[in-house]
């Protein structure tokens, strides 16, 4: 397994004409054995920096290292890469066996020690018993995991993952995960996986990379990332439902801190408050954002959190079992609350919402980074 550098990297489009920058200034170190996820929406710039990995792009700058080898003049066959691509792109003509050991084929490598990887790696991914079929005849799943041994079987120095898991029903996606996280586990490998799914980024990368535009926001391990973004992009990526946002402003009243929305008034903590005091804020357009799951309507919030109630407008209430999801307006801005499955809360009705003060964020309206983390 290897270490992936990436050092000053731009992807530019026609730069004869001054084209379309894809990624810009992309610096990254990728850790041996590590699960890293490229995450972000359409067009920011992931899936052109994993093809720049594997080769299938060329560098407009920077430099490339996969191990201690620069790369950037490596043909993608020499650079012990494996990719899996969104389609699978198995060969239809070839049984799964033959699909498996194409790749090993090409190499030469003796037939004994292609039975021998072949089986290994559908034993692991447990597709022992569909061998002898062609594509035709599998599942989605199947042929997602026959995808996964062809990479397995080359054993690779890093694996390359491009949404994989996309073409996947909602339930066969989540299983796909776990078994991606177990095959992490057990073959101790360099993974870089691109996805737009939050979902995926927190449950499977030990770190996570969250792109927009072609430029890095944050990386970090997916929790930091999820309670101390950098800038409301970050906030609103991560997290379903993702973060309420509304404009505020901030009022210093002694050692007392308080965030004003419309007729609505919310009391810092201590702790928080001394690290808006005197830094210049009094005043100041802030945007709050609040998560749905630090929002409660339940008595026992409300009555134990008297400075930090606000006034709500319920609209639609979802019951989703072990939860519930009241979507509602606050002073004149859509919200989500996330509260417990016995929720009292219908449409129509006028509530009172008791907010997590300490576990809110305050980013500066203009810039829109986070004015402090904790």
């Amino acid at each position: 397994m290897a270490k992936v550098i990436l050092r000053n990297v731009y992807k530019k489009y026609e730069p004869s004409r001054g084209g379309i920058t894809a990624v810009s200034d992309f610096n990254l170190s990728i850790e041996d054995k590590e699960f890293l996820v490229l995450l972000g929406p359409s067009g920011c710039g992931k899936t052109t920096t994993l093809r720049m990995i594997a080769g299938l792009e060329d560098i407009t700058a920077g430099e490339v290292y996969i191990g201690d080898k620069l790369v950037n003049d490596v043909q993608p066959k020499d650079r012990d890469i494996a990719m899996v691509f969104q389609n699978y792109a198995l060969y239809p003509h070839m049984t799964v066996f033959d699909n498996m050991a194409f790749g090993l084929k090409l190499r030469r490598t003796p037939k004994d020690e292609i039975q021998k990887r072949v089986h290994e790696a559908s034993r692991v991914l447990e597709i022992e018993h569909l061998l002898d079929r062609k594509p035709k005849a599998l599942s989605g799943g199947q042929q997602q995991r026959v995808a996964l041994g062809r990479a397995i079987v080359r054993e690779p120095k890093v694996f390359l993952m491009d949404e994989p898991l996309s073409n996947l029903d909602a339930k066969l996606r989540g299983q796909m995960r776990v078994e991606l996280i177990k095959l992490h586990q057990r073959l101790h490998t360099t993974i870089v996986f691109v996805t737009h799914d939050q979902v995926e980024a927190m449950t499977m990368g030990t770190r996570i990379v969250c792109m927009k535009l072609g430029f890095i926001q944050q990386v970090d391990i997916p929790q930091v990332m999820y309670e101390n973004p950098v800038n409301m992009y970050v906030a609103g990526f991560i997290g379903t439902p993702q973060m309420n946002f509304i404009d505020g402003t901030i009022v210093e009243d002694g050692k007392d801190v308080y965030l004003t929305f419309g007729n609505s008034k919310i009391k810092l903590p201590e702790n928080r408050a001394a690290k808006i005091i005197g830094h210049g804020y009094e005043g100041n357009d802030i945007v709050i954002g609040m998560r749905p799951e630090h929002l409660h309507d339940e008595q026992m919030y409300i009555d134990s959190m008297p400075d930090a109630v606000v006034e709500a407008n319920v609209e639609v209430v979802e019951l989703m079992g072990p939860e519930a999801l009241v979507y509602c307006i606050i002073e004149g801005t859509n919200m989500i609350a996330r509260v417990k499955p016995r929720t009292k809360a219908r449409p129509g009705d006028n509530i009172k919402i008791a907010v997590e003060t300490g576990r809110i964020h305050i980013f500066d309206k203009e810039t829109e980074n986070v004015l402090f983390n904790d």
